[in-house]
């Protein structure tokens, strides 16, 4: 099992937003590695959105077609297609959270790239500590 002691939160420079005859949205996006885990989709009514995948990981849209805001504002949920190539490696739909403010915390590792550390309680638990010996001078 793969322990991450961090969030990544990953631009996505090229994807689509596509509309059907019913009025539902799908955003087609590169794959990931793994499954998503209670995903959720933030969207500040302006041109930025976040999918947030799961806790480890998160995909953010930025300069979203301003004829998609008004759709996508009033969308409940959206369908998610995540794409290898051409070939679709899953799909999966995500309600979506109006904010104001989409906000990015972390410091970017590549152009394309943003890493979040976790608190040191939230990687305590994570590492499964059972005890914690402080050491050093204690000034």
């Amino acid at each position: 099992m793969e322990t991450q002691y961090y969030t990544l939160i990953e631009k996505q420079d090229f994807y689509e937003i596509i509309e059907n005859k019913y009025g539902e949205l799908a955003i087609f996006i590169d794959a990931r590695d793994g499954a998503p885990d209670h995903p959720v989709l933030e969207f500040d009514g302006r041109q930025t959105a976040l999918l947030k995948r799961d806790a480890h990981l998160a995909v953010r849209l930025d300069n979203i077609n301003e004829e998609t805001v008004a759709p996508l504002a009033e969308s409940e949920f959206v369908m998610i297609v995540e794409l290898k190539g051409k070939m679709v490696e899953r799909v999966y739909g995500v309600p979506v959270d109006n904010v104001e403010q989409v906000v990015f915390e972390g410091k970017a590792t590549r152009a394309d790239e943003l890493v979040k550390a976790k608190s040191r309680e939230e990687l305590l638990k994570q590492f499964g500590a059972v005890k914690v010996w402080a050491s050093g001078d204690n000034k």
